[in-house]
């Protein structure tokens, strides 16, 4: 895309590592694409047909903006992507990026903005959080099962974490999604970022353009009997289904408690397969679902709740806060961030089921008003992401 900064037309072109789920990272990359609407996408790997729900809506979007690297010839290749990065040097290195002034990279993966052969181009690196495999912060596959690949991962980590640091210094400008990550930015790259929450969608009435919080039934008078019925309702949780984020937890307490629990959200490593063996009659497992379920879900729910452990932002707390749905969170990562204790929600200390079934217990004596949690989403908007990224964008000296 062409951007024009203090007379200066400017080529931009978006980066990021692969594209063969619908996450956070994601949601960030559809954005910046919005924002740049020219610029093209490179990753190595574009897998539409596992985007759920969201499928027509980007392949729309982005129809002739991906350029994929020659992992898309590979066979499997969304099912080895792990691995598969050992390659991504060549991957990379395989785009021309000559004639682009600025690149954007939404980066998960490890070492990756070093792969990119940026030239005169400065680069801007929107860090979702450096590698979680490589830094002992919990992730979504458990190789600690196996002693003889445990090992193996160790020895190639180490590694790793040298070519990451190094790695890191080629970053012109990094932008963390959370005060959490920023942290981790400063601790093993020695650099200083500057924060841009991830973009949130606050939902807005169609009659009056006003935030939902002026009309929802949670935030009115008239809506006693909906409160009265949201005291017998369900409990939500719910994203993408992978270890780190916990969900054993919640279904262990609403098990042990007899309470309705509706979780949501795709599958990863055949992480869910696991949690129905333990899922008693109270809990329902509703797949990965569109936005409009989603948010019919949280508009009804008694409380969202969020085990995730160490989370780098964590977007689906504070997208449930916009409906003025209330939220159970484990107090640590981003959580502590958005989450209000005893305002928006509830924080729980430990990470085992007692713990969480104490806050659970709690937040239901409280009188949480949706109000304030819908006030505390509007921090968090795609409209203050855009205005922040764009202020960014249009700081860069050259």
């Amino acid at each position: 895309m062409s951007l024009e900064i203090r007379n200066l037309k400017l080529k931009i072109a978006l980066v990021q590592d692969y594209i063969k789920e619908f996450g956070g990272a994601e949601s960030v990359l559809e954005t910046l694409s919005e924002i740049f609407p020219d610029a093209p996408i490179f990753t190595t790997l574009y897998k539409p047909e596992f985007l759920g729900p969201h499928q027509d809506r980007l392949q729309k979007k982005w129809k002739n903006k991906i350029h994929q690297s020659f992992f898309q010839h590979i066979p499997f290749a969304h099912k080895i992507i792990s691995p598969l990065r050992l390659f991504s040097p060549l991957a990379f290195k395989s785009f021309d990026f000559s004639n682009y002034d600025i690149i954007i990279t939404s980066a998960t993966g490890a070492y990756f903005p070093n792969l990119v052969k940026k030239n005169k181009a400065k680069l801007i690196c929107y860090c979702h959080t450096p590698p979680r495999y490589l830094y002992g912060l919990p992730t979504a596959r458990n190789f600690t099962k196996n002693k003889f690949i445990y090992a193996i991962i160790s020895v190639l980590n180490h590694f790793l974490r040298l070519i990451d640091f190094k790695s890191a210094q080629n970053v012109d400008q990094f932008i963390a999604n959370s005060q959490t990550t920023a942290a981790r930015i400063k601790k093993f790259y020695r650099r200083d970022a500057i924060i841009i929450n991830p973009p949130i969608e606050i939902v807005k009435n169609k009659t009056n353009d006003d935030f939902l919080g002026a009309q929802h039934p949670r935030c009115t008078t008239a809506g006693d009997e909906h409160l009265k019925k949201l005291s017998k309702s369900y409990f939500l949780s719910g994203g993408r289904l992978a270890r780190a984020k916990r969900y054993d937890i919640a279904i262990q307490d609403c098990n042990q408690l007899g309470l309705k629990l509706k979780i949501f959200g795709s599958d990863f490593a055949n992480y869910e397969s696991e949690l129905k063996a333990i899922a008693g009659p109270t809990i329902e497992f509703l797949g990965e679902i569109n936005q409009d379920e989603k948010a019919k879900l949280y508009s009804e729910a008694k409380a969202f709740i969020f085990c995730s452990d160490n989370e780098d932002f964590g977007m689906v707390p504070v997208e449930s806060m916009s409906y003025g749905c209330p939220v159970v969170a484990y107090k640590s990562g981003g959580a502590t961030e958005t989450v209000i204790d005893g305002k928006t929600g509830i924080f729980f200390d430990q990470l085992k089921s007692s713990s969480c079934a104490n806050a659970i217990q709690k937040l239901q004596k409280l009188k949480i008003n949706p109000k304030d949690c819908i006030s505390r989403a509007t921090d968090f908007s795609t409209a203050k992401f855009i205005s922040k990224i764009k202020k960014t964008v249009s700081s860069i000296t050259f």
